[in-house]
């Protein structure tokens, strides 16, 4: 005889991403597949769920919760409880409920989904052309929420009263757009419409025809989107790609370009498989991939650059208008020079109606504003340049959250972050700090992020730098909640972030090649070795030789300068008569401010080491974008591979090895000198810069014993030096870990002050 039906009731609790990705109609499907009976509802913690019905039924439903989940879902915790019976029939789908203290994650925003790209296509569906199509798949989240549970009274959308038609989607649980809280249509959502930059709205059927034809007619638009607004203009116009470089005051640094599809961008880029699953992911990030010179982009689009930044259309408006206009879009953040990204429509009319000559405009009211994410696929993996919309405010996983942490981060790129139960909750890109509209922006993410998260901080983490606004901000709010204060040494956070990414709580070499971090002796690092762990601390067991940099900063927005330094200091005075490019009054002051060592503060950056190089090549004499000297240098370098190194010394000195550079300078003006190519030193210095990892290493490892390496800094980013460390180390059996998910720019800053803050109490 078969074995008896046995009816049980069981409670779920699920944690993760699980609101706002249709994860309710989701379990409501699947308890009517297995004939279950009672209810799911959101709560500020997650997702609750109690079941009745028979066992085996259960074990079913139980199984494909997982198994079956919502393809933008993320489980993070899975738990299963018995319950009484109670009787219940029929399955229902509850209010909401927020639960005092308890936080849920947050999705990022999610790019367009096929199924509303076919809605806006079709002449026969309602949504035909609408802008702001979406469903449970796609569209606004992080944007527009306002607090937890994820429900339309708690996000911007409140004030759009849905039309019956609307209603009936977002209350059947079998539709789509059941719970889409940005559901909207041209009846009863958000509008577009065209203005001049006085403000001055335009007359026309469509907008969006009317804008297309201005960005085909060579002009400027700024265009409200997700995170905030872009600017946009013909990929392909130069005379228009010119005249936002002039009026957005950005000379060189490269735009991203946007694509309606895959399609379209194999025709300008040579992309891998891995860049077409990130370009095509519900991120939809910014991907650099490699540029096909064959592509009608015009050069100016990104100057010296062998990679082009493209992003595939992610929401129905880029679909429409790209569509519309038929041409490749630049696609850029729209704000000035380290500005945050306009958010409001008064505000953009304000700031950048010296930049746009017309301005997309919309009702749909943003809360959070982000960038748009880039990233690049390089040793095997994703890595994220800047991180925003699609990553954020997602966390990384991580065992170093002792405590409830803020971390402000650096001065540069900043970031802030978070701890608390398990996550580090590092923010979207935010900027240049000593930006006063930057500074408000910081403001208002940190007390969304604070609300969402519900996280009251025991500690606040800074960086060790007492001029950085970052540092004042940490002191001041310290000093008003009255809890202790981290400073943490910027390039000790660098290798602390990396671990912390990785979850790795063993001792390892860290190695930091970056620009700039204010050192434990007042001097400015940025090449250096550390031997140590996040509960370990950190001890610095090799640098760069410190050299001058006359001017301070001056010098690092004039690279010639710091080439000037490093070849008096290093060779001495027969040295400058390479420079018969500068003026001998100006040389004759940087001379001087050497000997009389004035403003000429010590350093041990790997940046500069690559500025001065790049200036020795004649590559980049000014630089009007960060780190612009090493990437163009890189540029030059193009696909050559040979294996000659400069050489170099590596000089034990009180315990610490000094790596001299010496070597490098002579080597690279006897090859100017011998007619080398600049293509050849760049390719000779990469080489060079790869070996002086892998030799300090291996000193390290055989006075220390360690055999894990982590890699952090900005000079990582620079592909070919990434790639040769990490095989160099490989091959000599050193175990290598590097950052995936958060950038190794300073964008990592803030998570490694977090987990350091909460691991030692600070350094």
């Amino acid at each position: 005889m078969p074995a008896p039906k046995q009816t049980k009731r069981f409670a779920f609790a699920i944690s993760g991403i699980v609101q706002g990705v249709g994860f309710r109609p989701f379990v409501y499907q699947l308890a009517a597949k297995h004939g279950l009976n009672g209810w799911v509802r959101n709560t500020s913690a997650g997702v609750e769920i109690e079941a009745e019905g028979i066992e085996q039924a259960l074990d079913s439903f139980s199984d494909e919760l997982i198994s079956l989940s919502p393809p933008q879902s993320v489980i993070k915790t899975f738990k299963q409880t018995e319950i009484p019976l109670t009787g219940e029939e029929g399955f229902t789908i509850k209010p909401s409920q927020s639960l005092s203290g308890r936080f849920q994650l947050v999705s990022p925003d999610i790019a367009t989904c096929t199924q509303c790209q076919n809605d806006v296509s079709d002449p026969r569906n309602r949504r035909y052309r609408y802008p702001f199509t979406n469903c449970t798949n796609c569209g606004p989240r992080f944007t527009i929420i306002e607090d937890i549970p994820y429900d339309r009274p708690l996000t911007t959308m409140k004030d759009f009263e849905m039309c019956p038609v609307c209603q009936a989607e977002y209350d059947n649980p079998l539709d789509r757009r059941f719970h889409a809280q940005p559901n909207a249509c041209p009846v009863c959502g958000p509008r577009l419409w065209l203005v001049d930059k006085t403000g001055k709205e335009l007359e026309s059927a469509d907008a969006i025809a009317e804008a297309a034809k201005l960005l085909k007619d060579g002009r400027i638009l700024a265009i409200r989107g997700l995170g905030g607004f872009l600017l946009a203009a013909d990929a392909t116009n130069q005379l228009a790609v010119n005249t936002l470089r002039r009026r957005k005051h950005r000379p060189s640094k490269p735009f991203a370009v946007m694509l309606p599809d895959i399609a379209e961008a194999r025709k300008h880029c040579f992309i891998s498989a891995e860049e077409e699953k990130l370009l095509i992911s519900p991120a939809a990030p910014i991907v650099l991939c490699k540029w096909n010179r064959e592509s009608p982009i015009c050069p100016e689009t990104a100057p010296k650059q062998n990679y082009l930044g493209i992003m595939l259309a992610y929401t129905p408006l880029h679909h429409l208008l790209l569509k519309e206009t038929g041409k490749p879009l630049i696609m850029t953040s729209g704000n000035l020079s380290a500005e945050p990204i306009a958010k409001d429509n008064d505000e953009a009319l304000k700031r950048l109606g010296n930049i746009a000559d017309y301005f997309l405009l919309h009702n749909r009211p943003i809360y959070s504003r982000y960038d748009d994410s880039v990233v690049m696929y390089e040793a095997g993996a994703k890595r994220v340049i800047r991180r925003g919309r699609g990553y954020a405010p997602y966390p990384v996983q991580t065992s170093f959250t002792d405590k409830e942490v803020l971390a402000l981060g650096p001065q540069e790129k900043n970031t802030f972050c978070l701890l608390k139960d398990g996550y580090a909750f590092v923010s979207q890109h935010i900027g240049d700090m000593q930006n006063p509209e930057t500074l408000d922006s910081f403001e208002e993410t940190l007390a969304v992020y604070l609300k969402l998260f519900r996280l009251n901080p025991q500690i606040i983490a800074s960086d060790l730098h007492p001029g950085y606004i970052t540092t004042a901000l940490a002191e001041a709010r310290s000093a008003s909640l009255d809890i202790p204060l981290v400073k943490v040494q910027h390039h000790h956070a660098h290798i602390a972030s990396c671990l912390a990414e990785n979850n790795c709580d063993e001792e390892v070499i860290g190695v930091a090649l970056d620009g700039t971090g204010y050192g434990l002796d007042g001097h400015i690092w940025g090449g250096e070795f550390f031997c140590g762990g996040i509960k370990q601390g950190f001890s610095r067991q090799a640098h760069l030789e410190y050299l001058p940099l006359p001017g301070g900063e001056a010098a690092i927005k004039k690279p010639y300068r710091t080439a000037v330094s490093y070849v008096y200091t290093l060779l001495g005075e027969e040295g400058l008569n390479f420079f018969k490019n500068i003026e001998p009054e100006e040389l004759d002051i940087i001379k001087t401010q050497l000997e009389r060592k004035l403003n000429s503060p010590l350093t041990s950056s790997a940046g500069r080491l690559f500025d001065a190089v790049a200036a020795l090549c004649g590559i980049c004499q000014v630089a009007n974008y960060d780190s612009q000297p090493a990437i163009e240098l890189e540029t030059e370098a193009g696909d050559t591979e040979f294996a000659q190194c400069y050489p170099f010394e590596l000089d034990l000195d009180k315990g610490i090895y000094l790596i001299r550079l010496k070597g490098i300078i002579q080597g690279v003006l006897s090859d100017l000198s011998s007619g080398k190519t600049a293509a050849y030193i760049s390719v000779k210095f990469h080489n060079t810069v790869s070996q002086i990892v892998l030799d300090t290493c291996l000193r390290l490892s055989a006075r220390s014993g360690l055999t894990k390496v982590a890699l952090s800094g900005g000079v990582f980013q620079n592909r070919r030096v990434f790639r040769q460390v990490i095989k160099k180390l490989e091959a000599e059996g050193f175990e290598v870990i590097t950052h995936k998910e958060i950038p190794s720019n300073d964008g990592c800053i803030s998570l490694g002050q977090a987990v350091i803050a909460t691991s030692q109490g600070g350094i």
